[in-house]
C-alpha cells in the first residue's frame, strides 16, 4: 500500500530519501513473502500431494498473469505513471485475496479432516486416501512406525532427521532455481531478434517480452500442471537429479544467443529467432516439472509428523537456489 501511494508522489526533490524507502519496502514485502509462502507450503504437507501441486501452479499462475498484463500494457498504455499504479493495484488486490483465503482455510470441512488427521498422526498412522506414496507404501507393507507423541510445543523440529530423507530432493529444488535464474530474466531478457534492424513492432517492441517473460512463464506453468498426471521419475529415484544437473548446459546454451551486446564472447552460434524460443521453452518447462516433483516429494517421503517441518525446508531450498542464481547471474553476464 505505501508502495501504491508513492507512485503518485513527486519524489523529483527528495530522490535519495525516496530511493531508500523503496529499498525498505521491497525487503519487507520479500520478508513477508517468504513467510506466508513458506508457511503456506509447510501446510500442504499436512495434504495430499495434489493440494501441493495446485498450490505450485498457483505460483506459476502468478508469473504467468504478470507476463499477459505487461504485454497488454505495453500495447495499450501511454503513461508510466498510469501503469505503475494499475501494476501495484493488481498486487494489492491478489494480496487482499490471500489473506482471505487463507482466513478461510481452517474453517473449511476438508481442511479440518487433514490438519486433524495430521495432529493425530503423531499417535497413530493415519492413512490418508489420494496420497499415492502413502498408499504404495502401505501396500507393500512398509507401514511406517510413529513415535509417541511427546509435547513438543516451541521445540526445534529435528532438522537432521528431516535433511537425512529429503537432502537429495532439497539438492533438486535448489539447482532447479539455481540454474533458472541464473538465465532468466539476466540473460534471457537481454537477447535480441536477429532482425531487429527491421523496425518491426514484433523485432522492436514485443520480441523480449513475449519470448523471455511471457514465453517463459507458461511454459512453467505447463511443466507444474502436467506433474498432476505424471510423476516420472520418483522421488527416490537416480534418474531426478540427473535431469536436474542436465539443466546446467542451458547456462551456455543461452550465452550463445544473440545476447547484446557483448564483449568477451563474440560469436553468436544461435543466430535464428527460433533458437532462444525453443530454448526458453524447455527451460521454462524444465523448471516448472522438476522442482514441482521434487517439492512435492519432500514432505511425503518424510513421517507424518515431520512433513509440515519438510514443506518449510524445501521453501528454504527453493529460496537459497533463487539468491545464489540472482548472484551468479550478474557473473553470467559480465562473461557475455
Amino acid at each position: 500500500m505505501v508502495i501504491t501511494v508513492l507512485v503518485k508522489v513527486d519524489s523529483s526533490s527528495w530522490t535519495r530519501p525516496f530511493f531508500v524507502l523503496t529499498l525498505a519496502c521491497v525487503a519487507v514485502i520479500s520478508s513477508a513473502t517468504t513467510v506466508f509462502s513458506s508457511s503456506i507450503f509447510g501446510l500442504t504437507g499436512c495434504f495430499p500431494m495434489q493440494n501441493s501441486q495446485a498450490l505450485i501452479s498457483g505460483q506459476a499462475m502468478g508469473g504467468t498473469v504478470s507476463a499477459v498484463a505487461s504485454v497488454v500494457d505495453l500495447a495499450s498504455a501511454s503513461d508510466v505513471t498510469d501503469s505503475a499504479l494499475a501494476y501495484f493495484l493488481m498486487a494489492d488486490v491478489f494480496i487482499v485475496l490471500c489473506i482471505g483465503m487463507y482466513l478461510i482455510l481452517p474453517k473449511l470441512e476438508y481442511s479440518r479432516y487433514y490438519i486433524k488427521c495430521h495432529k493425530d498422526s503423531t499417535q497413530t498412522l493415519c492413512i490418508l486416501p489420494g496420497d499415492n506414496l502413502e498408499e504404495d507404501d502401505t501396500a507393500a507393507g512398509n507401514t511406517r512406525v510413529m513415535a509417541p507423541r511427546t509435547n513438543r510445543v516451541g521445540s526445534m523440529p529435528p532438522l537432521g532427521a528431516i535433511l537425512k530423507k529429503t537432502g537429495m530432493l532439497g539438492f533438486c529444488v535448489f539447482y532447479v532455481y539455481f540454474i533458472s535464474i541464473i538465465i532468466f530474466p539476466a540473460v534471457s531478457s537481454g537477447i535480441e531478434s536477429v532482425n531487429e534492424d527491421y523496425g518491426s513492432l514484433w523485432t522492436k517492441k514485443y520480441f523480449t517480452p513475449l519470448t523471455s517473460f511471457l514465453l517463459y512463464n507458461f511454459a512453467d506453468l505447463c511443466g507444474r500442471q502436467i506433474t498432476v498426471w505424471i510423476q516420472v521419475p520418483g522421488p527416490k529415484s537416480k534418474l531426478l537429479p540427473i535431469m536436474v544437473l542436465l539443466r546446467t548446459f542451458f547456462v551456455p546454451v543461452f550465452m550463445l544467443c544473440n545476447y547484446q551486446p557483448r564483449l568477451y564472447i563474440a560469436k553468436v552460434l544461435f543466430a535464428q529467432d527460433v533458437y532462444p524460443v525453443v530454448f526458453t521453452v524447455l527451460l521454462g518447462f524444465s523448471n516448472g516439472y522438476l522442482s514441482t516433483l521434487s517439492i512435492i516429494y519432500g514432505p511425503k517421503v518424510t513421517p507424518k509428523e515431520l512433513s509440515e517441518s519438510a514443506g518449510v525446508l524445501m521453501m528454504v531450498f527453493l529460496q537459497l537456489g533463487l539468491a545464489m542464481g540472482a548472484a551468479f547471474s550478474v557473473l553470467v553476464v559480465h562473461l557475455i
